[in-house]
């Protein structure tokens, strides 16, 4: 193919005004990592961490909601609304499940008024996000301890909220995944995603269980997660997309396309940090001494920003020992992870409102933690 051939493309679809900043975010990315000495190696081993710790539970959880509801043809909104009772607890696990995927699902439900606002407040609440799979990769004892209280404290609050909840919103027609453009068609690229997320996903269950998968498999195991990290920039900065997808693409394009989308977020949240402490000498587990009182109260805030980046790394925070887990605890049960950004995009009002409700149990048991048990899995 020509450069004249190629000219148009670059200049149309793909270098849009979104598009063509996305570009430049891959190729800064791309260039750190190719970057020589301590720099570039330190970048390439925080992606690979990125992929195999956070990213491929990702892709296996849209995979598993997605090609669910493609191959036993079912609709769990609709199922959802049948549960009448049940349907704040059902919204809750799936919001508790790891990952975005479950919570998103609840979200477009509410879009389209199969559920009330109680279970996506439920939902939201029980959600940590793709936070979720970092903590279970290196600290499975508290997560052992976030995943179930977010779960009890999201399924209270959405019955609290269907009782109490006085507030109503009109104009809700439609699921959120129904504006997205239709992409229509499997791709090479969607194809291209899958294959390295299969071994990925064993060299991350393998970390989860404490396994130095990477003295065992040395380079071939980078080269898996560098090489996961390369194809998702790549259909990343040549989307038409924002983040969700159209519900009736195929699972492996929907996959493919959203977990590239959050995956971003993630690769920044551990740069963020690693380079603060290696070139910055930022010791926030120092800093963050002197202002202890008021580190679950900012994880709490911290929590209320869409999207999962900021949640990673307050997660990753607490694990390297810079906040205590109250302020884990705290940012688990505020933080709505991605499935923000269908809910705003929906109804905006509502988005606040249900952030609101999600805020309030976060104080109340992120502080009861400060105060009473203020040790706990520190």
């Amino acid at each position: 193919m020509t450069s004249r051939s190629l000219t148009p493309a670059l200049a149309g679809p793909l270098l849009g005004p979104l598009r063509g900043k996305r570009l430049i975010v891959a190729l800064t990315l791309g260039a750190l990592a190719l970057a020589p000495g301590e720099l570039g190696a330190l970048t390439r081993v925080l992606m690979t961490d990125a992929y195999v710790q956070v990213s491929v539970f990702v892709a296996a959880t849209l995979m598993l909601f997605y090609g669910a509801e493609r191959i036993f043809r079912f609709d769990l909104g609709a199922t959802l609304k049948g549960a009448r009772g049940w349907q704040v607890p059902m919204a809750a696990v799936l919001g508790a499940t790891p990952g975005c995927g479950g919570a998103v699902i609840v979200v477009s439900a509410y879009a389209s008024g199969n559920v009330g606002l109680g279970a996506m407040v439920a939902a939201l609440t029980a959600t940590m996000g793709d936070a979720a799979f970092l903590l279970i990769a290196t600290r499975p004892d508290a997560a052992a301890v976030v995943l179930p209280v977010s779960l009890l404290v999201g399924v209270l609050s959405g019955w609290m909220v269907d009782r109490f909840n006085r507030v109503q919103f009109a104009g809700l027609a439609g699921s959120c995944g129904q504006t997205a453009p239709r992409i229509g068609r499997i791709r090479a690229r969607d194809i291209a995603y899958l294959l390295p997320v299969l071994p990925g996903l064993v060299i991350g269950g393998a970390q989860i269980v404490q396994i130095e998968i990477f003295d065992i498999l040395g380079l071939p195991a980078a080269w898996i997660g560098l090489a996961g990290t390369a194809v998702g920039l790549f259909i990343w900065v040549a989307s038409p997309l924002q983040a969700m997808t159209h519900a009736k693409d195929a699972p492996v394009t929907r996959m493919a396309e959203e977990t590239s989308f959050i995956s971003i977020w993630v690769i920044f949240a551990y740069l963020a940090y690693d380079y603060s402490a290696a070139y910055a000498g930022l010791d926030l587990a120092a800093w963050f001494q002197t202002i202890a009182p008021l580190l679950p109260l900012i994880a709490i805030v911290v929590g209320f920003v869409p999207g999962c980046g900021p949640q990673v790394l307050v997660a990753t925070l607490y694990i390297n020992g810079a906040l205590p887990f109250a302020a884990l605890i705290g940012n688990a049960i505020s933080n709505d992870g991605d499935a923000l950004f269908p809910a705003i995009a929906i109804n905006p009002r509502a988005a606040l409102l249900a952030t609101v409700y999600s805020g309030i149990p976060a104080v109340l048991v992120a502080y009861g933690f400060y105060i009473f048990a203020p040790g706990f899995l520190n």
